[in-house]
């Protein structure tokens, strides 16, 4: 079968495997699974899919990544005849109904699935006639109940049941259960004088919900004199407020009830006979393994968008996420989701990472109790190892579109911080580690805030939709002061986010509902941020003439640490090519990527004059500058000669690279805006840049000996010789460049450093002193023969843009353990049983989530090596101590481990032999458990 045939052959059985709901949800095959899956080049099979997409056999789904499905299999999963030629469109949707608006209930997982029913349920409650009937939706919690509700609010504006402007009003009975006068008066309203402290007239939720719907939440913490004034509302569609004798008002309101109990017995008979429909919304678990998937998809979505990164996933994290939910349902999966990706997130900043990895090792222990959850139920695993594989989710084109609090504005602090210390505490996380992430979250939040409202035209307009004009003026008092006191600016992105804070504020105080669920201790005392926020406590106080509580003021430091200092726009980036349109085109291609405004090109045709285009520069110069100064990309090295010229008549900085390209630009332009770096350093960071190879811009390293690393020893220079040969041994095994190592001794370190800086580039100093010069890295001796030395020798590397070697186990510790089997083992050969006996190392760190310092590495894998010996002549060890003193969790590991024996050489330990192995570990098992 050719190439191309296998291609449309894949994308065609891939295609029937995907449900009709899946395929308007958005799935697809990318090419990266086609070449993965084929074992075939990813350029071959982009060529053949642009082959089949002009032959008309696929549809192309754009987007990133760009999907592919096969079109004669849509027709015939749609009952559709498609007529249009090369068909690429934003969505399926597109193609099932054109020019229509979505059915929103076909957003809803399972709407065709384990939810089928319901949403009939749903769409018959709405358009019955005539004013639709009311609805219990019965569930438990974190199943999506008021999601629902919503999706039938939205339903009827579709049908036109409702008008556009129709209300959707939320409400939690359980707010008010201890005061029952106080939830009918919110309710139903007020008169003036109807109780103590009712000082004027106050409408109620239902007339506010008159001519939509009002949701009522925990409906069964409804007294039974509430009940009885609901029902009697439904009947007659009339009411009185609280303080009225007679019911001579009316609203037309659609009531939609949700519980978590059995209706039967929290509710009054009375009260449930006049609800006609009742919706169950199933669990978790009782919802298909497609759709669990499916869920567990979106959830991840969102999270991708609100850092703005790439989430890579490992099957083994899908399988426990999915097993690891119980009774919180939908709900309890999204807040786990947060939180493994919040240490991704975290791990991601440390470790200077484009995209969050996340792997098993990186789950909480009752999450990874999901994976043995799943394992307990055998149809369920074969089930799933059918459809789940690892997941890799980018925030192109995503939405996070979770439903917010109707009843809060759209940035919440008290909700952010609330949530988020109640899920990492539970997790047993220390303060510091919380306020790293609640500031980094926060911020996050500001951010997606400000590009919602203020990156718009009206911005401000928009906001005083929200909040008063009064909170808004005191913001921007309050930036004044700030600035005043810092000496910098802050932008609206503060001023919003810190008006949006006060309205939720302010609530709290008028509804006397300022609770503070748990708080920990974020700043300190003397941080400037206290400080700060004691100063605007005083001035919320004067300014509003309320008490501001203590708790107050946390919150406040909180947002004032949150927010970063805002720079004055990003580097402008200005692509300068010879020829009519080449500059042009270069320009264009990374705009349609990446949406960059901060780039500009220059064509320069042949005719025209260097000081014509040295004008044309200079002006492009002057408009692009936001303060943070231009890189120049251009085709040529005599452009190079500009930049001084450029930068004397401007007075902007401007750094030059030459060789320009597109993946040059996308590079600048990507360092720009995605990571906010400033010229010099996009500059350092690209003048090597010759292009990408296999999606990761690599830099090649120079082939000489320009680059050195000096070793240092205190006895001498025979013993820093004895360390350059250490060292690059370790070098040798990461890099296939040529690194120059100088042994030297401690008094002439500083001398010799000084001599090679003027020939060569000092990588770093490793030994037992550190150089006077601070420009040179140092890697202390005690470090380089610990496990944490050979990273930094691997980082070193990489920041100096030398191509690694991938290398799954240390190289010390494989290079002494190599030395030391060959002068004993007899019957196995060390070369091959090396590599298991690492693997073994690897696994018993990953199960018992530690890694072992070199000593006990070397430990374990020499007495491994001898125990293989004796299993081969059948003289194992008899184990005479205690075993009942293990830790179970250190046994499992260790049979677990030892698997790796049997697949790889048939040999098996007998017990007594992993007993031994669990006695050398338990001491150090014992620090860890």
């Amino acid at each position: 079968m050719k190439r191309i045939d296998q291609i449309l052959a894949y994308i065609a059985d891939c295609t029937k495997k995907l449900s009709e709901e899946a395929l308007l949800a958005g799935d697809g095959i990318t090419a990266e699974e086609i070449a993965a899956h084929q074992e075939m080049l990813r350029n071959n099979v982009s060529k053949e899919l642009n082959s089949l997409l002009r032959a008309d056999l696929i549809i192309k789904i754009k987007g990133r990544p760009v999907k592919f499905l096969h079109k004669q299999v849509i027709e015939e999963t749609f009952r559709v005849q498609l007529k249009e030629k090369q068909i690429e469109v934003n969505s399926i949707k597109e193609l099932m109904l054109p020019g229509e608006q979505v059915d929103p209930f076909h957003t809803l997982i399972g709407f065709m699935g384990s939810m089928r029913n319901q949403v009939e349920q749903g769409k018959a409650a709405i358009l019955y006639p005539p004013k639709g009937l009311h609805t219990l939706i019965v569930g438990q919690t974190g199943v999506g109940k008021t999601m629902f509700a919503r999706l039938m609010y939205n339903y009827g504006k579709h049908m036109k049941r409702f008008p556009e402007q129709a209300p959707f009003i939320v409400f939690n009975c359980a707010d008010y259960y201890n005061n029952p006068q106080l939830l009918l008066s919110h309710i139903f309203g007020h008169v003036k004088g109807a109780f103590t402290g009712a000082d004027q007239e106050k409408a109620g939720l239902v007339e506010k919900a008159d001519g939509g719907i009002l949701f009522l939440d925990e409906i069964h913490r409804l007294p039974p004199e509430g009940q009885e004034m609901i029902f009697y509302f439904m009947d007659t569609h009339s009411y009185n407020k609280l303080g009225e004798s007679e019911r001579k008002r009316n609203a037309n309101v659609l009531l939609i009830g949700a519980t978590t109990e059995d209706p039967g017995s929290s509710l009054l008979k009375t009260f449930i006979r006049r609800i006609p429909i009742t919706i169950n919304i199933p669990n978790f678990q009782e919802r298909t393994m497609e759709e669990r998937l499916m869920i567990l998809k979106h959830l991840f979505t969102n999270e991708a968008h609100r850092v703005n990164k790439s989430l890579r996933v490992e099957a083994e994290v899908v399988k426990a996420l999915i097993g690891s939910v119980t009774y919180g349902n939908i709900g309890q999966l999204k807040s786990s989701i947060q939180l493994v990706c919040a240490k991704g997130f975290l791990n991601s900043i440390h470790e200077n990472q484009e995209e969050i990895e996340l792997d098993f090792k990186i789950l909480p222990g009752n999450i990874r109790e999901g994976l043995f959850n799943i394992g307990r139920n055998r149809k369920e695993m074969d089930e799933m190892s059918g459809i789940i594989s690892h997941l890799y989710v980018t925030p192109e084109g995503s939405k996070g579109d979770d439903e917010e609090d109707a009843s809060e504005p759209p940035f919440n602090l008290y909700k952010l911080i609330e949530d988020k210390i109640e899920l990492l505490k539970e997790e047993g996380f220390d303060d510091g580690y919380i306020n790293k992430f609640i500031t980094t979250d926060v911020n996050i939040h500001i951010k997606g805030f400000y590009n919602r409202f203020y990156n718009i035209k009206g911005g401000r307009d928009r906001i005083l939709k929200i909040v008063d004009k009064e909170i808004l003026d005191f913001s921007e008092e309050v930036q004044a002061m700030l600035e005043k006191e810092l000496k910098r600016n802050y932008s609206k992105r503060f001023v919003y986010a810190f008006s949006l804070h006060m309205s939720s504020f302010l609530k709290r105080i008028r509804e006397k509902k300022y609770v503070v669920k748990q708080m920990y201790k974020p700043v300190d005392d003397k941080d400037e941020e206290h400080r700060l926020a004691l100063i605007i406590k005083d001035m919320i106080e004067s300014y509003f003439g309320i008490s501001v509580p203590d708790a107050e003021i946390t919150y406040v430091a909180i947002l004032l640490r949150s927010v970063e200092e805002e720079h004055q726009g990003n580097v402008g980036i200005i692509v300068a090519a010879h020829g009519n349109s080449t500059a042009t085109s270069i320009v264009d291609v990374v705009n349609n990527l990446l949406g960059s405004s901060y780039i500009s090109a220059v064509d320069m045709p042949l005719d025209v004059s260097p000081r014509e285009v040295l004008e044309i520069i200079v002006e492009k110069v002057k408009s692009i500058d936001n303060g943070r100064g231009v890189l120049l990309l251009v085709d040529m090295g005599s452009l190079l000669n500009l930049e001084a010229t450029i930068m004397e008549r401007v007075g902007v900085k401007v750094r030059t690279i030459d060789m320009v390209s597109t993946p040059l630009t996308l590079e600048a332009v990507r360092k720009a805006s995605i990571f906010d770096m400033d010229v010099e350093g996009i500059y350092q960071s690209l003048k090597d840049f010759r292009g990408y190879n296999n999606g990761t811009a690599i830099v090649k390293a120079e082939a000489d000996s320009n680059r050195v690393i000096v070793t240092v020893c205190s006895s001498g220079k025979g013993a820093a010789v004895k360390l350059k040969e250490f060292v690059e041994k370790i070098v040798y095994d990461l890099t296939e460049e040529r690194v120059l190592v100088v042994p030297v001794k401690v008094r002439e370190l500083d001398k010799v450093v000084k001599d090679l800086r003027t020939k060569h580039t000092i990588l770093a100093v490793v030994g037992v002193k550190r150089s006077s010069d601070p420009h040179v890295p140092f890697i202390p001796l005690e470090q380089l023969i610990e496990a944490s030395g050979e990273q930094a020798l691997r980082e070193l590397l990489l920041n100096n843009h030398f191509p690694i070697v991938p290398a799954e186990e240390s190289v010390v510790v494989r290079d002494i353990c190599e030395n030391t089997l060959k002068e004993f083992m007899t019957y196995l050969n060390p070369h091959k049983i090396l590599g298991m006996l690492m693997k073994f190392i690897q696994k018993l760190e990953e199960e018992l989530e530690f890694n072992f310092n070199y000593a006990l590495q070397v430990q374990i894998a020499v007495h491994m090596a001898h125990a293989l010996e004796r299993m081969v002549i059948h003289d194992g060890l008899v184990y005479r101590g205690d075993v009942n003193l293990f830790d179970q969790r250190l046994l499992v590991a260790v049979n677990y481990s030892c698997e790796i024996f049997v697949s790889g050489i048939n040999l098996v330990l007998t017990e007594d032999e992993k007993y031994y192995i669990c006695e050398m570990l338990s001491e150090e098992y014992i620090g860890i458990a």
